[in-house]
Formats: C-alpha cells, sequence, structure tokens
C-alpha cells in the first residue's frame, strides 16, 4: 500500500513558520512572502495562543511588501511535546509538519555553536528546502490520529507494569538471597503462606524487618498483578467482540488468526505501527528502525547494521516474532527463505539472518493486516 505525494507548494505565496520548542521560550523563525532576503526570527511565550498571534501578525506583514500568502505551513521537531501543539495548528487552518530531529544535518565541528536562534534558522533552511522537494533533506514525523495515539496507552503501561513486576520479584530474590534462602517464587498465589514458613540459611525465621519489607514489596507486586491482568482482560476483549470492528480492531484479529501470533504481538504490530500510513515497504521498515546503515567512503567500504532510529517496541516485537515464526510457520516462504540463506553456517550469521527476516516479516504481516494478501505458505491457528 503507497501513498501520492501532495503537491510541493508554491513559496512565492505560502508563509513557513518553524518552531523551536523548549518549556521557558519559543523561538520562531519565518520565511514571509515578499521578503525573499529576510528571515524574521521571534521569541514567544510557550503558549499555543502566542504562536498563532505571531502567525496572524505575518500575513499582513507580507501584504505590507507586496506579498500574497495563500498556504501557512508550520513545522517543529518531535520531541517530549508530543502531537497536540500539531493538532491545534491543524484546527486552525496551518498544515504542519513535524520533523524527525536525528534526520536533520548539523555542523560536524567538535565545538559548534548551538542557540536556540542558530536552531531555528538550520529548522528554517531544512524545512525550506523539504518543501522545495530535495531529496534526503530530512525525515517527517506523521501526526498520528488522536484515537489512535491514545489506544497505544494501555500496551505501553503493560510494558512498564511488567517491567515493575520484573524488579520487584528481583529485589524480593536478592534480599532472601542475602539471608541464603532460595528457591521462593514470589508470583506464586500462595506467596504469602510460603514467605512465612521460610527460614535462614541457619535455620531461623525471617529477620522482622526482612519480612516486612518483603510483605510490603509483596502488596505492591499484587497491585501490579492485578493492573496487568486488567490491561490484558481488555486486551483480549477485541479478539471475541463479534459486533462490527474498528479498522485497527479488525486487523488485530487478522493477525491473531496466525499460529506464532499471540494477542500481544497483534495488538502491539497494529498499535505501534500499521495503523500509520506509509507510502512504501522501505518507509515502514525505516519506521522500525530495520533499514541498513552502509559506511562506504573512498577505499573504506563496511556495512554498520541496522540504523535503530525507529520505533523501538516495533522492532523488539518484531525480531521476537521472527524466532517464533521459524518455530510455528516453518514451511512458510519466509522460514524457507532463512534456510537456504542460512545453509550450513550458524552462530552470528544466524543472528545477522533473523533480523532480515524480521524485516520481511514486518512488511508481509503489514500487507495481510491492510490487504488481505496471505504470506506464501502461512499456516492458520486450528478455529
Amino acid at each position: 500500500m503507497t501513498t501520492v505525494p501532495a503537491p510541493l507548494p508554491d513559496l512565492r505565496t505560502t508563509l513557513v513558520v518553524v518552531v523551536e520548542v523548549s518549556k521557558t521560550a519559543w523561538v520562531i523563525g519565518a520565511h514571509v512572502p515578499g521578503l525573499p532576503g529576510v528571515k524574521v526570527k521571534q521569541r514567544l511565550e510557550p503558549r499555543a495562543e502566542a504562536l498563532l498571534d505571531a502567525i496572524a501578525r505575518l500575513r499582513p506583514r507580507a501584504a505590507d511588501k507586496g506579498g500574497v500568502v495563500e498556504r501557512t505551513i508550520a513545522a517543529y521537531e518531535s520531541g517530549y511535546s508530543g502531537f497536540w501543539l500539531a493538532r491545534i495548528l491543524q484546527r486552525a487552518g496551518i498544515a504542519v509538519h513535524v520533523i524527525q530531529p536525528v534526520s536533520v544535518p548539523v555542523d560536524r565541528r567538535a565545538r559548534r555553536a548551538k542557540t536556540d536562534a542558530i536552531d531555528v534558522d538550520l529548522l528554517l533552511r531544512t524545512c525550506l528546502a523539504f518543501l522545495r522537494g530535495e531529496p534526503r533533506v530530512c525525515s517527517m514525523v506523521p501526526v498520528p490520529d488522536e484515537e489512535d495515539e491514545d489506544a497505544r496507552h494501555p500496551g505501553r503501561e503493560r510494558e512498564d507494569l511488567v517491567a515493575e513486576r520484573i524488579a520487584l520479584t528481583n529485589r524480593i530474590g536478592g534480599i532472601l538471597t542475602t539471608l541464603g534462602v532460595e528457591g521462593y517464587d514470589p508470583l506464586r498465589r500462595d506467596r504469602r503462606h510460603r514467605l512465612s514458613q521460610l527460614r535462614t540459611a541457619l535455620g531461623a525465621p525471617l529477620p522482622a524487618h526482612a519480612e516486612a519489607r518483603i510483605l510490603r514489596m509483596l502488596d505492591r507486586l499484587e497491585l501490579v498483578l492485578a493492573q496487568i491482568s486488567a490491561l490484558e482482560a481488555q486486551r483480549d476483549a477485541v479478539l471475541e467482540r463479534a459486533e462490527q470492528a474498528a479498522p485497527a480492531e479488525t486487523m488485530i484479529k487478522r493477525l491473531a488468526s496466525l499460529r506464532g501470533i499471540g494477542a500481544q504481538t497483534a495488538t502491539l504490530l497494529v498499535r505501534e505501527g500499521f495503523v500509520r500510513t506509509f507510502r512504501s515497504a522501505k518507509a515502514l521498515g525505516s519506521y522500525a528502525g530495520l533499514v541498513g546503515t552502509p559506511f562506504a567512503s573512498g577505499g573504506i567500504e563496511r556495512e554498520q547494521g541496522i540504523t535503530k532510529a525507529g520505533n523501538r517496541r516495533l522492532r523488539t516485537a518484531v525480531v521476537e516474532l521472527a524466532w517464533l515464526w521459524l518455530r510455528y510457520q516453518p514451511g512458510s516462504g519466509l522460514a524457507t527463505w532463512l534456510r537456504q540463506r542460512l545453509g550450513e553456517a550458524g552462530g552470528r550469521m544466524r543472528k545477522v539472518l533473523v533480523v532480515a527476516l524480521a524485516r520481511k516479516l514486518l512488511v508481509a504481516l503489514w500487507r495481510f493486516a491492510t490487504q488481505g494478501l496471505v504470506p506464501e505458505g502461512t499456516v492458520a491457528k486450528a478455529a
């Protein structure tokens, strides 16, 4: 599935405003029709209203110089602020581009000058080059649908909770290890009863303060386990829903129908990746950070591995799925491709090819989820 690129704007009638966003102040740079040799710069309060007022004041300034503003484009770098500013600007009738920060080329000198004014000037020049259609100037982050962005929170919350569960169980195990106690599993249902029966390496009951500390950790652990169960029940309800589902839920059900793909993996693939629109399979691989980074200069030529400059959650999930795919879909075309390429090799080469398989698998599952194109040789789960 590909998208048709939008026509390039006429910069002679386009007001272009870039914003250097920070917590204390915003700095804007603007290309104003009628002022071709002047790059306007202003320092604003960090509020959307102040930005909209500044943009509104630039339009009559262009008219005073004989310029005509038929379209307004705003751009800023993606970061901690998310996409709320983009949505406010879009509601005001302003086209928005969100720039991926790592894609902007910078001065490579060890002591390069850096100020908000310099940064906003660089952003403006980069944005203008992008709007002129110059290739590989920078990458833009698509602004996700508000509902789709909100739907990612349960999966990310579960990830955080699982990390908390692991941390708590490790801390409890560490305390017991210092007392010479082994074999205690805090994830068992009888965790509290078994804790009261534990004895140290000297045959004595657990010290009072150590036991009290572990009990408080169990309180937190049980809360985490309950929240994980609630999120997983919410996740699994999508697969059991019989009524007409939203497009994202339809894709989740479709993916979960294949052997080797569970509800968690299907949900993550869709919410973190497939709900977005990609112009090509290469763009999807780049979004996941699964494209190569060759280095060739003069007589030096080497491969530096994948970029890893993308969605970490999506990349991790699809690499883990690639290993499972070899086990649960051994007759598929992708598994056959890996075996043929691998031959008798193993070790590091196997890991490298599994990452290559992950990229191919990501594209194949994207086409299956969005277009219904079944990957070659894939087996569905038993009904």
